[in-house]
């Protein structure tokens, strides 16, 4: 959070562990999950006429109940995180959906992404301009 605080936009290690030495799938998840929540925090909260909603708060009064506003709910959801793999549920939801942590949550995702995804092939100009890249570092290599 702090780096990012900071203006970086660079954020480097994601999905390493033991130094950079190995690479996890289930890390590279779980590290996504907060660079997206950090994300979220830097975008701020909208305050402005609608969203400050002065008249919901004089129809709803001190005392009542601004969960049952349709106001509250349409802003709630777009100014919450949406948590991937951490389970905010109560204890018994988390027990009845099968108990498991943030790890086991990540290790199924890795395993459905590496099972179904399948990606857009780079442009042929792409390609071409990456093959000529690797090929002058190899000669300066040499």
């Amino acid at each position: 959070m702090l780096p990012a605080l900071t203006g970086s936009n660079i954020i480097y290690g994601m999905g390493m562990l033991e130094m950079g030495m190995t690479m996890s799938y289930e890390q590279l998840l779980i590290d996504q999950e907060i660079v997206r929540m950090i994300r979220r925090v830097l975008q701020g909260i909208s305050v402005n006429k609608e969203t400050i909603a002065l008249d919901v708060i004089k129809e709803v009064g001190a005392s009542g109940n601004y969960l049952a506003n349709a106001h509250t709910r349409k802003y709630m959801r777009q100014e919450s995180s949406q948590a991937k793999l951490i389970d905010r549920k109560m204890r018994s939801g988390w027990e009845k959906d099968g108990s498991m942590d943030m790890a086991e949550r990540a290790r199924e995702d890795a395993i459905k992404i590496l099972e179904t995804h399948k990606p857009i092939p780079l442009p042929d100009e792409a390609a071409k301009k990456i093959r000529e890249i690797i090929e002058e570092a190899e000669e300066e290599l040499l």
